[in-house]
């Protein structure tokens, strides 16, 4: 399916929730896409028409945007759900009475119906609002369906027409019968079709991998749950022709390096490990700042990977024409600006390695996953006869133990981080553990704490255990685990990694936190 065929445009007008929606539309089966206001323009004026729209929340006020989204709504009886932002465009369009707030309604809020329910749902229910402006006068020929608590309109629907608008957010997990509203506006209103299954993404997948035709095929595999799917799946459509590359930075901890070894048995890739560790360290040795260690590791990642490949192209008389990347949907997502004329971010995160090589090596990109998310690649991934254990892995940054050593980097503290991410890693599995977390690693800390071992004072560093929960990493909660846990991981880790005094553990969610520490 092309991605312009997909069932429902979702017009992104800046919500923190928008990628929810897509997610929520999947899992009730229907294909999805999110696009740019100006994308939307540019689609319509030249005939395409999805079968519904969905117009996300944002942070503007209809009084002050200027934006001609007038075209969108209601076009030709298009099935039209708006959300919060979205309800409030929709309730000025066709002559309703839009507020401007004097102050915001955030967070829960309970709601009752007005009259019928919507399927599945009860009488009263809780909502997660989010917003500054409402409606206070429903447009002609629409009724009012859902009243909050406040006294404020909740959600109205057109008496005729298939238009749906909602002031809170059905997308989040904190809304009550969120997904009954969304299955509601889809099937009922919409008449829409189910569409989307893990079948449907494994054929899109494949036929992604299949338009590179003869070519030769270069991944720069990390052995992560991205890379692994990507490869595999080419691998299966494309054999031989894809190529794995494997880079030692010297900045892996021990089960990275036992997963390459398992997967360079147990799978039919081609994986060539390339040993960099001591390049890797002499460009960092001294450097203490965060932000120049990225930048360091992800420059010297290009440079040893390009000149390591050209000399494989000419031992092996061949010539690669393309790069593939585990790139996955909200990677996609966070290139597209709301805001900005030509829907492009300004913001790229800095730790992908990756980043550069494609033109530096005049390669074409290959990503077959970008337009799944990371539960749905972890699903491809066991259709495609990986080990559970393999495609549920915890994620691991692209910059490795050098973003978990605060301050400079040597061959010592690597050796403090990887024995003590060892023993985390030992534990999490002989507590069962591990898979209640989405991911867990230790943290050296740049200060000294006195201590006693054995009958003697010691003087040494503190490790930080950092465990958190979180569904793609963009919000994150500090995972709650077992006190006999941390017991355990603490104690192994004062007594068995030299220079540890102290284990400390942090419990800041994400924001204000971030998961990393640098």
């Amino acid at each position: 399916m092309d991605q312009q065929e997909r069932l429902i445009w979702i017009i992104d007008f800046g919500s923190q929730y928008t990628q929810l929606i897509t997610r929520k539309s999947r899992e009730l089966g229907f294909s999805s896409e999110i696009i740019t206001l100006k994308e939307s323009r540019k689609r319509i004026e030249e005939g395409l028409r999805p079968k519904a729209i969905v117009l996300s929340g944002g942070p503007m006020s209809v009084s002050e945007d200027k934006n001609d989204y007038e075209f969108l709504i209601g076009l030709d009886d298009l099935p039209t759900l708006g959300i919060c932002y979205g309800m409030q465009l929709m309730a000025k369009h066709w002559g309703g009475e839009v507020e401007k707030g004097l102050q915001g309604e955030y967070g829960h809020a309970k709601l009752h119906f007005e009259g019928d329910k919507i399927p599945g749902c009860p009488a009263e229910f809780n909502v997660w609002m989010s917003h500054f402006d409402h409606v206070i006068k429903a447009p002609k020929d629409f009724k009012t369906i859902l009243m909050s608590k406040n006294n404020i309109i909740a959600g109205i629907e057109h008496e005729s027409k298939p238009y749906l608008a909602l002031q809170f957010h059905p997308e989040v997990e904190h809304s009550e019968h969120g997904k009954d509203i969304l299955r509601y506006f889809y099937e009922d209103i919409a008449k829409l079709k189910s569409d989307w299954s893990a079948k449907t993404m494994l054929i899109e997948a494949k036929e992604l991998a299949s338009s590179v035709g003869d070519e030769y095929v270069l991944c720069a595999f990390s052995g992560g749950v991205d890379s692994l799917v990507a490869a595999t799946l080419c691998h299966e459509v494309l054999g031989d022709k894809v190529h794995c590359f494997f880079v030692d930075n010297g900045l892996l901890r021990p089960q990275d390096y036992h997963h390459i070894e398992l997967l360079k048995r147990e799978t039919p890739l081609n994986i060539e490990v390339l040993d960099c560790k001591e390049l890797f360290l002499s460009k960092l040795d001294g450097e203490g700042d965060p932000e120049t260690k990225r930048k360091i590791i992800g420059t010297t990642f290009i440079e040893v990977f390009e000149k390591k490949v050209h000399e494989y192209e000419a031992s092996h008389k061949i010539e690669f024409k393309y790069l593939l990347q585990g790139t996955l949907y909200p990677d996609v997502i966070e290139s597209l600006s709301p805001h900005d004329e030509d829907g492009k971010s300004s913001t790229i995160k800095s730790h992908h390695n990756v980043g550069g090589l494609p033109e530096r090596m005049n390669l074409k990109l290959l990503e077959p996953l970008r337009f799944l998310f990371k539960d749905e690649v972890r699903v491809m991934g066991e259709q495609l006869g990986l080990k559970h254990e393999w495609v549920h892995r915890h994620p691991f940054p692209g910059p490795g133990i050098g973003i978990r050593i605060l301050g400079k980097i040597d061959q010592k503290s690597i050796v403090k981080v990887q024995e003590s991410d060892q023993i985390l890693f030992e534990e999490m599995h002989n507590l069962d553990v591990y898979n209640s977390v989405w991911q867990a690693f230790t943290v050296l800390l740049p200060v000294n704490t006195v201590g006693v071992k054995g009958d003697a004072r010691a003087y040494e560093q503190v490790i930080c255990l950092r465990l958190v929960n979180s569904t793609d990493g963009m919000t994150a909660e500090w995972s709650d685990v077992p006190r006999k846990f941390l017991s355990k991981v603490s104690s192994r880790i004062t007594n068995e990694v030299a220079g540890i005094t102290r284990v400390v553990l942090d419990i800041t969610s994400k924001p204000p936190g971030t998961i990393e520490w640098e």
